[in-house]
Parts: structure tokens; C-alpha cells; sequence
């Protein structure tokens, strides 16, 4: 018997302990399974005021024993919750819920400039062969419209003119109010002291639906190895570049499973970003090979799709103003199950050929030791 099965019927059995109507009794024993159903299609949760990201949930969901897929959703709600209270600390629930109220201050002062951009519209947003890879959701389509100018980097036209403007003017809009207002902001991350959180003042929604409709059908192609398919959560942002704003950004990682980096416009030089290669914790400061070496030029309405895990900066900005739309795309269960990996032969080139070395070194050992045999066995 599988380890996945020996779990689900132990699980099945404990949990039969409800109240009769299909609810779950609170279980310690509430477990995942080690692979995903994936031919299950997963409930929608948006509409649901819920402690986690709605995405969360959709993405659990698929690890869920068979007994507990064809439950009310509520019932699978109380299940995965369950779960997820167990791995999440008391500190972060209280960052969450801080976060949340910080949120709700800000969208109940700011009046958005452009409300078009806090729904959804596809057709207004994308150019037309972003649009047409994403409905045909192959591989062969995305690979038409996607330059791979160094393994694991990957660029392509993607937001039209009118959008960049648009989110551009609504950022400055915004900056203004918190300079009018007087209202402390929280910058994007701990290297950019310039730029504005989009999901702090009500793009949050839009962006999950960029992320789930958007992002992941190429993460799942692209970065199957990193939690593409499994996205649940995201960071959005826009950080601003100038002699007055900052010039440039250090040779770092992100905290994401697979990053989108869109330049939205206005006039300026500088500013390349330079890309290293892919590296776990313990070889992030290792040499890079020359095959993982490249500088990218920024263009409006161009993206940049990279792991999290790939090293980069940007270079100084040396004239005029650069925006760029970043959204950290992040996934739950890829973390979780990166906690229990010491193997990161699959994409840590230091890795690989550590490992190739220890094979090559068994292989010569064992080579050795059958010559020694056959010496011994010699007439």
C-alpha cells in the first residue's frame, strides 16, 4: 500500500467522527496528500472572507484525500483551514491580520483615479499575442511570442500603451494623496525606499486574477520545478528609478517562486538588468558560468519572467525616470515542501555538478575495485 493511501485511509477513518452532517471534526490528523489530483477541478473561493489568500484554498484543495474532494465546500473549507492553522505561527496570523487593517485605512481615504484598473479587462490590458498564447495554453504558443535570452530568463510583449499610462498616473495619483494626506506608506521590499505596494490601496483582486489567468499557465510550463503550477499568493508593486529616486538595485534574490518584471515607461537610460544564474541558499554567492551571464534592456509593456531564485540587479539609471510593474508570485505548498528538500540538483547548477562529481567519483571507485577483482582472480 502507497504511503498516500496508507494516510488517506487512516485519515477517512478518524474523520468519519463528525457531526453527521459532513463536517470534520478539528484533527490533528488532517493531511494533505504528497501528490496533487490533478484531473480534479478545484472550488472558486473568492467570495469568501477568509484568514488566507482564496487562492490558497483552490491550490490545497488539489492535495486533499479523495474522500474529502466531493464535499460541501464549506466542509473542505473547515478541513484545509484546519491545516493551515497548524503550520502558520501566532506572529504571522497577527502580521496578516495588521496588514488587513492597514489595507482597510488606506481604501477607505484614497479615491482611485482610474477605477477601470482594479477589475479585470483582458481585451484593454494585453497586446493581442499575449491574449492569443494565453486562450491557446500550449507550450508551442508560448514559446512563439517568448524570446529565452539566457536559461530560465525569459521575456515577451505583454501590457498595451494605455494600461502602462494608466497604472503609471494612478501610482503618482496615489503618492500624492500620501504626500497631501500625510499618511505613513509601507515601501515594496527592505532594498527599494522608492515605490508604492499595489495591493495596499485595492489592486489586490486584479492582481490575483493576473497571477491565476495569466502568470501561472506560463509558470506551469516554465518553472514546474519551482511551484509554477501551484501559485497561490503574490506581492504587487511598482518601484520607481531616477536621480531622485533610486538609481539602482544590488545583486540579490526575490521572495517568490517565479517573478514577473514589466517596465511601464517614461523616458530614461540606464537601468539594464543583469542576470546570473540560478543558485539554492548555500551557492547564492558562487561564480556564474558564461552561458547564465546576461544583461536585459528594458522596453515598455515588456515583461521579464525569472524564478525567484535567479540572481540578478539592476544597473544605475543614469538619466530620466523608469517605472516598473513587479509581481512576486508565490506558492504555499512549494514551500512547505521545500522545508523536508536537500536535493536541488534539478536547477542549482552548483548543485549539478556536485552531483555529476559524486557520480563520477563512484563510478571510477567502482571501476577500481572490479580491476582489483579481476587482478585478484588472475592466473
Amino acid at each position: 500500500m502507497s504511503v498516500d493511501a496508507s494516510l488517506e485511509r487512516r485519515a477517512e477513518t478518524e474523520n468519519r467522527n463528525g457531526d453527521g452532517n459532513g463536517v470534520v471534526a478539528p484533527s490533528s490528523t488532517h493531511r494533505l496528500r504528497l501528490n496533487p489530483n490533478t484531473d480534479h477541478e478545484p472550488d472558486s473561493y473568492e467570495d469568501l472572507q477568509l484568514e488566507f489568500s482564496p487562492l490558497l484554498f483552490s491550490s490545497l484543495e488539489q492535495y486533499l484525500p479523495p474522500f474529502m474532494l466531493n464535499t460541501r465546500r464549506d466542509v473542505k473549507v473547515q478541513y484545509m483551514r484546519d491545516i493551515l492553522l497548524r503550520y502558520s505561527n501566532e506572529s504571522e496570523r497577527n502580521r496578516v491580520q495588521k496588514q488587513r487593517e492597514y489595507r482597510q485605512k488606506i481604501m477607505l481615504r484614497y479615491q482611485p483615479l482610474h477605477r477601470e484598473l482594479y477589475a479585470m479587462n483582458a481585451e484593454k490590458f494585453f497586446v493581442p499575442s499575449f491574449l492569443e498564447a494565453i486562450k491557446n495554453n500550449t507550450e508551442e504558443g508560448f514559446r512563439r511570442i517568448i524570446s529565452e535570452g539566457s536559461p530560465g530568463v525569459y521575456t515577451f510583449e505583454m501590457l498595451q500603451p494605455c494600461f502602462c499610462e494608466m497604472l503609471m498616473s494612478e501610482v503618482e495619483n496615489f503618492e500624492k494623496w500620501v504626500y497631501e494626506s500625510k499618511f505613513r506608506i509601507m515601501r515594496p521590499n527592505t532594498m527599494n525606499k522608492y515605490g508604492v505596494v499595489l495591493d495596499d490601496f485595492g489592486l489586490e483582486t486584479m492582481l490575483d486574477q493576473l497571477m491565476d489567468s495569466f502568470i501561472r499557465p506560463l509558470s506551469r510550463v516554465f518553472f514546474p520545478e519551482f511551484g509554477g503550477s501551484t501559485l497561490d499568493s503574490h506581492h504587487g508593486f511598482v518601484v520607481e528609478y531616477g536621480m531622485d529616486r533610486d538609481l539602482d538595485l544590488g545583486f540579490h534574490v526575490d521572495d517568490s517562486e517565479v517573478t514577473l518584471n514589466v517596465c511601464l515607461g517614461q523616458q530614461f537610460s540606464g537601468g539594464e538588468l543583469f542576470f546570473r544564474g540560478i543558485r539554492c541558499d548555500k551557492h547564492v554567492n558562487t561564480e556564474a558560468r558564461a552561458e547564465e551571464i546576461l544583461d536585459y534592456y528594458h522596453v515598455p509593456g515588456h515583461a521579464v519572467l525569472h524564478c525567484g531564485r535567479h540572481r540578478h540587479g539592476a544597473r544605475a539609471t543614469t538619466s530620466g525616470r523608469r517605472m516598473n510593474l513587479l509581481l512576486w508570485c508565490r506558492s504555499g505548498v512549494f514551500r512547505e515542501l521545500k522545508k523536508y528538500q536537500k536535493d536541488f540538483s534539478s536547477w542549482c547548477a552548483v548543485c549539478q555538478h556536485e552531483k555529476k562529481e559524486r557520480q563520477r567519483v563512484a563510478v571510477a571507485a567502482t571501476k577500481l575495485e572490479i580491476l582489483k577483482r579481476d587482478g585478484n582472480h588472475a592466473p
